[in-house]
């Protein structure tokens, strides 16, 4: 989707969108514009839980123009839409959001009681555009990791077609089989990495915190 694109890793603050011109409207804001000199009319819609949803009105038959969003329409009016719809979004999350290190609450939080609890902040290794969102957290004296969150698709794990995309947290075990079978579903052998010492966990608020940090705890003392 368009909008979990240009909105991922970002988070929306009230004030700012208010200012902005969004309008409350029961648990969600709600802003509306037109586009391309009039010829489109555009409804965006943010939950409370950050969730953007947009509606692309085509003004000369008052429907949605579904061909925003289909892959089978390339053509140079099609991709003129797009582009000023991007624009629109971008310029929005400029004004109305702020940044965030990984896409997922979980992941933040998590990244948050890692720095509380080893001082240690990630850092992003990568310079290609697809892992420059995966943070690693290394050990102060060695540079050893002990944690990679990655933002991946769901199918990785899951061995599905879903493309949705999910922050992960890989970290060193020396109870793969055990900690697979205790969380199925949520904890799976690692992505990327050693599938014997090395576990993913999927950071969807499946486990509590609390569990995570344990398996976070773990690694540190493996790693070291």
């Amino acid at each position: 989707m368009i909008e979990d694109e240009i909105f991922r890793k970002r988070r929306f603050v009230p004030s700012k969108m208010e200012s902005f011109g969004f309008q409350k409207t029961g648990d969600q804001y709600c802003y509306e514009t037109d586009l391309m000199n009039g010829e489109f009319h555009v409804i965006l819609s943010v939950s409370k839980e950050g969730n953007v949803k947009g509606e692309v009105i085509d003004k000369m038959n008052d429907e949605e123009y579904v061909q925003l969003r289909s892959e089978h329409f390339n053509g140079a009016y099609v991709n003129t839409v797009r582009d000023s719809y991007r624009q629109l979004l971008g310029h929005i999350r400029e004004a109305v959001c702020r940044e965030v290190l990984f896409a997922s609450e979980q992941a933040n939080r998590i990244t948050e009681m890692i720095l509380n609890q080893y001082d240690v902040k990630p850092d992003f290794p990568w310079e290609t555009a697809q892992y420059q969102s995966y943070g690693t957290f290394r050990h102060a004296d060695t540079r050893k990791w002990f944690a990679l969150i990655m933002n991946v698709k769901r199918e990785k794990l899951f061995n599905n077609k879903d493309e949705e995309t999910i922050d992960i947290i890989n970290l060193k075990t020396d109870t793969l089989e055990k900690d697979i079978r205790k969380y199925p579903g949520a904890i799976f052998p690692a992505y990327h990495m050693n599938h014997k010492t090395w576990i993913s966990i999927v950071l969807e608020e499946y486990l509590e915190d609390a569990i995570v940090m344990e398996y976070v705890q773990r690694s540190f003392e493996l790693t070291k």
